[in-house]
């Protein structure tokens, strides 16, 4: 009995990685990550789901920071929640009232990568903020986040 309930529990436990729920956004970490309080005013970090801001340090991060604070900050907005990356963070799309998609309002305004895996649509976003280049696309040849990460990481002093 003890193993039913606990596989349910697991099963179904508090939606914690999927499904949709209403929050305010407490905290802008960066372009694609924030920081909301679930209706039982728990802290809840999310990453934006099928986009990738720039990171500190590089062009346009602060841009796309900026652009998320107006969007959503101490905003009361929708969550759907679509799982967890590989390094366990919770991934979401961020709706505001009347539907506006955050995630998709930073591709269109060439302040975020589309995913290598996101949708078509999100693909198209960034196809045409490039050929009018906007945002991070003001570059020629713009270093993806997940390309700038690693190497940083290669950058960084080995221990002994």
């Amino acid at each position: 009995m003890f193993s039913l309930l606990f596989t349910i529990l697991l099963l179904f436990g508090d939606g914690s990685t999927s499904g949709t729920f209403s929050a305010k956004v407490i905290k802008v970490v960066d372009g694609n990550t924030i920081e909301v309080h679930n209706s039982d005013k728990e802290v809840v970090l999310l990453l934006l789901n099928g986009v990738d801001c720039p990171e500190p340090g590089q062009p346009a991060a602060d841009h796309a920071k900026a652009f998320t604070e107006k969007m959503v900050l101490k905003k009361k907005v929708t969550i759907v929640l679509h799982g967890k990356d590989r390094w366990g963070n919770k991934l979401a799309t961020v709706l505001l009232n009347g539907g506006t998609n955050l995630n998709h309002e930073l591709v269109k305004s060439g302040l975020a990568w589309a995913h290598p895996s996101a949708d078509k649509t999100v693909v198209s976003f960034q196809e045409e903020a490039k050929a009018n280049k906007l945002g991070l696309w003001q570059t020629e040849d713009p270093t993806p986040p997940w390309v700038y990460k690693r190497q940083q990481t290669m950058m960084a002093p080995k221990g002994r």
